[in-house]
């Protein structure tokens, strides 16, 4: 058995990583990241209780080199990539890369791109359907012809709202680290939005309720109104299923804070939807959204704008009762 000296261990502590040095199958050292993360007591214990994923095992008690990629060690879910090289005859040094992020975010691109192309392919395989019947049917009624007509047109504009709202989330994430600057007038931003989304109103009515002398906030003016749009909007599709319904826009400060708040009462969003409502392409009813508009990208876009504000978005939905959206903006000084 070869032991550590002070050099030796100063090397390993000096490695940000968990690392840890085995001979023999047994911990000989674990710098502090490791016994965070493992254990204070892992020093002295059968490797096997630590690491237990058979190939990365086998390698480490082969005393050999590689590079292993591992999930569910501590934690069910949390991937890493074990790095293990051989020190001495019987020793190896494993250094634990913790990837969960990048294996988290590599997930959602994916997630994203096979969502995107979804929500694509939808409107582009009815646009070509209906467009080959009336291209090849010189026979076709009139009636019939205006009819497939119009649904070409719905469906290539639904399919440039969908790319228009994916321009805009890259132009958001281009601009994350850039905090702004200007000073916005919310009570202009509130009329201006009410007056955007007055296609949608039917006859649902928008009560107003802001205090006069509302302090500015910092912001981007144009991405602040896209996020009142697209809450009012959300609000007036989904919260106006009967006569008489009625929307609420906020305004309000909270110490350095404005809060802009949208209140519906319409259906509610039921619980386990919540988490995810923010997602990209995430719909808690599939069906309702696409027949009302929606693309799946409006709550995402607020929430990416929110972030870039240095601001906090609040989501609160009862069953029955309605949903209740606030947004934080920090007051220009």
């Amino acid at each position: 058995m070869v032991s550590l000296g002070d050099n030796e261990r100063g090397l390993v502590d000096a490695l940000d990583e968990p690392s840890l040095v085995v001979e023999r199958g047994v911990v000989r050292y674990a710098n502090d990241s490791a016994r965070r993360l493992l254990g204070a007591r892992i020093q002295g214990r059968d490797v096997r209780l630590a690491i237990r994923h058979p190939q990365a095992l086998e390698l480490i008690l082969d005393h050999g080199s590689g590079e292993i990629d591992a999930t569910g060690i501590v934690e069910p879910g949390r991937s890493w990539r074990l790095l293990i090289r051989r020190l001495w005859q019987d020793a190896v040094l494993i250094r634990m890369i913790d990837r969960s992020d990048a294996v988290s975010a590599e997930k959602m691109r994916v997630d994203f791109v096979a969502n995107a192309s979804h929500e694509l392919r939808t409107p582009l395989s009815a646009i070509v359907g209906y467009a080959e019947t009336i291209a090849e049917e010189a026979d076709l009624p009139p009636d019939l012809r205006t009819n497939f007509g119009r649904t070409i047109r719905d469906e290539a504009r639904r399919m440039l709202r969908i790319i228009e709202d994916l321009m805009s989330l890259s132009r958001i994430e281009a601009d994350r680290f850039v905090a702004p600057s200007e000073r916005v007038d919310v009570a202009e931003i509130i009329e201006t939005s009410v007056a955007n989304c007055g296609h949608l109103r039917r006859t649902c009515e928008i009560r107003i309720t802001a205090p006069d002398g509302l302090p500015p906030v910092r912001g981007d003016r144009a991405q602040i109104l896209q996020v009142l749009d697209n809450l009012i909007s959300n609000a007036l599709r989904y919260g106006c299923d009967k006569p008489g319904a009625e929307i609420d826009v906020i305004a309000e400060t909270n110490g350095s804070w404005v809060l802009l708040t949208v209140v519906d009462h319409g259906p509610g969003i039921p619980r386990e939807h919540l988490p995810r409502i923010t997602e990209r392409f995430y719909r808690a009813d599939a069906a309702r959204s696409r027949e009302s508009g929606g693309t799946g990208l409006g709550l995402a876009i607020v929430k990416h704008i929110i972030e870039r504000h240095r601001g906090s978005l609040d989501i609160r939905s009862t069953v029955g009762v309605g949903t209740s959206v606030t947004v934080r903006l920090p007051i220009a000084v």
